[in-house]
C-alpha cells in the first residue's frame, strides 16, 4: 500500500501535472490529491465510455493515477480498452487503483487484467480494504490510504 502524499509528491515538478483518470473511485481519489492535480474522471463510467470521451486527450504527466474497470460489464472488452488507454499514458510514475474484491463485490477478471497490464509496464498497484457500506467505493480513510 502507498500513502497518497508520497505518491503525489514524487516528481511533482517534472512534467506538467498529476492526472487522476477513470471512474467514481478516481473522482474520490482526486479529492485527496494536490491542488495541481487534474482529473479526467466521471462517476459510473466504464472503460469504453472513458476512451470515447478522453481517448485523444494527451496523458503526459509526472504521475498518472488510473482507476478503471470497476464499472465494466461482460459486453466491455476490458483488456482491449485498458490497453488502448495505457498505451497513451506517459508518466514518470503510473499508479493503478485496484478495483475492490470482497465477499459482496468482485470482478476477478478485471483485477487479473489490471495486474497483467500494470506488470507489463512496471506500474504500481494500490488498493484499500477500507470501503463504504456499498463494498465498492473507498471510505474517506480508504481514500486517504490510497
Amino acid at each position: 500500500m502507498i500513502i497518497a502524499a508520497s505518491v503525489f509528491a514524487y516528481g511533482s515538478t517534472a512534467k506538467a501535472a498529476t492526472y487522476v483518470i477513470g471512474d467514481s473511485i478516481a473522482v474520490g481519489t482526486k479529492m485527496f490529491a494536490p491542488v495541481h492535480c487534474e482529473s479526467y474522471s466521471k462517476g459510473g463510467w466504464n472503460t469504453w465510455q472513458w476512451n470515447q470521451k478522453w481517448g485523444t486527450t494527451p496523458l503526459d504527466a509526472s504521475i498518472v493515477v488510473i482507476s478503471l474497470g470497476t464499472n465494466d460489464h461482460k459486453y466491455i472488452k476490458t483488456e482491449q480498452e485498458l490497453r488502448k488507454m495505457r498505451e497513451r499514458v506517459h508518466g514518470n510514475k503510473v499508479v493503478w487503483v485496484m478495483p475492490p474484491c470482497n465477499e459482496v463485490f468482485c470482478k476477478q477478471n478485471v483485477n487479473d487484467i489490471v495486474t497483467k497490464i500494470a506488470g507489463e509496464y512496471h506500474d504500481i498497484i494500490v488498493k484499500t480494504n477500507k470501503l463504504q457500506p456499498d463494498h465498492i467505493h473507498p471510505s474517506w480513510s480508504g481514500y486517504k490510504e490510497l
